[in-house]
């Protein structure tokens, strides 16, 4: 894929080549600019509908300044019988959203479930992170750490990097 090149949070190693360039500065400043808007609505939609098996989700949250729900899509790390969500952003507007809500929310991914998202202690994240790396390939290049790299390396940046395991209401 490249070179590697130190840069973004706490000296993040992220692949050089040209789609991962694309995609920080699609998410600059850690928030979507209007062309990830833009793709992320179909993404959305794509698991919302379930239309890829298991590869993307819809997540609704109520917008904790709005109050509004706010829809986004995630890719979903089923492991050791569970699932997770993994924010590639960090602390991104999702995860407040997830907090303030005390971790009610809803997936969809060809129909709804009232869900409770429990937040990782930081010490349990690394191997979720690992298989997140594997699954999402539009996440590596804003996650700190490169796919394949060790798990005591992602436990060195895990807590920059909130994870929710999913509980079905």
């Amino acid at each position: 894929m490249g070179t590697m090149e130190q840069g973004g949070p706490a000296s993040a190693v992220a692949p050089d080549g040209w789609y991962a360039r694309l995609m920080r500065r699609m998410y600059r400043g850690g928030r979507p600019g209007r062309a990830a808007r833009l793709m992320n609505r179909p993404s959305e939609l794509i698991g919302r509908w379930g239309l890829l098996p298991s590869r993307l989700v819809s997540l609704e949250v109520v917008g904790r300044r709005s109050g509004r729900v706010v829809s986004l899509p995630l890719v979903p790390v089923r492991l050791d019988g569970e699932v997770y969500l993994v924010s590639m952003l960090g602390e991104a507007n999702w995860v407040r959203n997830v907090r303030a809500a005390g971790g009610e929310a809803v997936l969809e991914h060809g129909r709804r479930d009232a869900v409770r998202l429990l937040e990782l202690p930081v010490e349990q994240r690394a191997p979720i992170i690992a298989r997140y790396l594997e699954l999402a390939p539009g996440g590596r290049p804003h996650l700190p750490v490169r796919r394949g790299a060790p798990l005591a390396e992602i436990a060195a940046v895990a807590d920059a990097i909130p994870v929710f395991r999913v509980v079905r209401r």
